[in-house]
């Protein structure tokens, strides 16, 4: 089983590359890479990102239901991310502190910091409806695909 979610980022990782190679629009990328998670990983049900814009976090490219438009730093899971500028996993978000229930069939969720020029300009947000789905590996392969991304934002 570990190897083969293992072979499922390395995949990730190649696709990830073959959609950012000839492209440099940020929205553009951010909306591949948003529908590129929510279709390849299993029970997710909402990928996608929120973008720094004046001191809180908007809503950008995702896949999934309706979302929150605007999320301050330090509040949910995904403000949280942005104030300490940590890798969040939440096994179960109805017992994190703030929570932020945008959709009530969201039961755990993973949040990663992007930067570019060492600060944080988005958030990549996932959540699926199983309690911990989101385990060491997910962490290490989504932070992977967050780091590509960033390395594409350094050659723009």
């Amino acid at each position: 089983m570990l190897s083969e979610k293992n072979q499922t980022y390395r995949l990730l990782l190649e696709q990830g590359k073959a959609l950012l190679e000839h492209e440099t629009d940020i929205i553009a990328n951010m909306a591949n890479f948003s529908a590129l998670i929510f279709n390849s990983l299993p029970d997710l049900n909402w990928a996608g990102f929120y973008i720094m814009r004046s001191g809180e976090l908007v809503l950008g490219p995702f896949q999934g239901q309706v979302a929150c438009v605007r999320i301050p730093v330090g509040k949910g899971v995904c403000g949280t991310c942005v104030a300490t500028g940590e890798i969040q996993r939440v096994a179960d978000v109805h017992a994190f502190p703030g929570h932020i229930a945008c959709d009530a069939a969201s039961n755990s969720e993973i949040v990663l910091p992007v930067r570019h020029n060492n600060e944080i300009i988005a958030v990549l947000d996932i959540d699926s409806p199983i309690l911990n789905r989101f385990d060491e590996i997910d962490q290490a392969g989504l932070a992977q695909l967050v780091q590509l991304f960033e390395q594409r934002l350094v050659s723009l």
